[in-house]
């Protein structure tokens, strides 16, 4: 009867097909979420960019008083910068009054000689200045201004955008740490049971003298080469969905921070290499440790 060798197992190679798998199924469920929070920034951003101050002047300011006005509150680090260009934008009484006909379609010009609307100054704050204390104290700073009549902004849509952002948060960043903890242990449990195979191995390898340190390396420098390419393969992956997305949903692209989307990617790429290796290591010290008994 005809034997047929067996194939020789070489120190750090075992079968990752199974490791590749699962690692790029668990970094692209971690991307996937991380892709939403993105989008959820990008959401969140857009809502803040509506919040606006209005500033209404007194009657009869000279365009002198109007320019130094505009020209003071334009540089108050609370206004918007976006594209190199400011969210700040001058509305006449006579804008404001028409704005009004158009919106009630009510015309008191017809029973009133005098328009009790005011010249008005409108900008939308910078995010990082949109606590409701801070918008507080802005607030009482441009009332100190001269040629400044009242100021005005949506107290209760401010306080409601915060509290259901920082609701979403809390519930986001729980999701985020159990995703996390769950992603860890499946990594940690596949390369476990991959490397079960070699147990002997590393025992035999233990036997002729070898350190711990030289068994330890082909297992690390393959962990380390397969979970980047885990990693790579997750975000290629999701770059396809985001693309599909993208030309599917209109207004998608709206919410999407390229530079964000980058960093994902490389810390998809760099996570798996760590996790990765960090499994391996762990998984290799405790075969390393075992007894015959324990191996068997």
């Amino acid at each position: 009867m005809a034997t047929y060798p067996r194939k020789k197992k070489r120190l750090g190679h075992f079968k990752f097909g199974s490791v590749l798998f699962s690692t790029t199924l668990s970094l692209f469920i971690v991307g996937l979420f991380g892709a939403i929070l993105i989008q959820a920034k990008g959401l969140t951003t857009m809502i803040r960019e509506n919040v606006e101050i209005q500033v209404f002047l007194d009657k009869n300011l000279s365009e002198q008083e109007l320019a130094k006005l505009e020209n003071d509150l334009k540089n108050r680090p609370f206004v918007l910068r976006k594209d190199d260009s400011v969210s700040f934008k001058y509305i006449s009484d006579e804008e404001a009054a028409q704005t009004f006909i158009e919106s009630t379609g009510e015309d008191f010009t017809k029973f009133l000689e005098d328009n009790p609307l005011r010249d008005s100054f409108v900008f939308t704050v910078a995010e990082e200045f949109q606590t409701s204390e801070q918008l507080a104290e802005i607030s009482n700073e441009i009332q100190t201004l001269s040629g400044v009549f009242e100021v005005s902004y949506m107290t209760d849509l401010v306080d409601s955008i915060n509290k259901n952002l920082l609701k979403i948060s809390l519930v986001m960043g729980g999701f985020i740490l159990i995703l996390v903890i769950t992603v860890v242990m499946l990594i940690n449990n596949t390369i476990r049971l991959a490397l079960f195979s070699q147990r002997f191995l590393i025992r035999s390898m233990q036997l002729v003298g070898a350190t711990r340190g030289f068994i330890r390396k082909p297992f690390l420098i393959r962990s380390w080469i397969f979970g980047m390419l885990a990693g790579a393969m997750a975000s290629l992956i999701l770059y396809g969905l985001i693309t599909y997305t993208q030309s599917t949903i209109e207004g998608f692209a709206l919410l999407q921070n390229q530079e964000l989307v980058i960093v994902l990617f490389a810390v998809l790429i760099i996570a798996g290499g760590i996790l990765s290796v960090l499994s391996t290591l762990r998984a290799v010290n405790k075969y390393l440790n075992m007894s015959l008994d324990e191996l068997y």
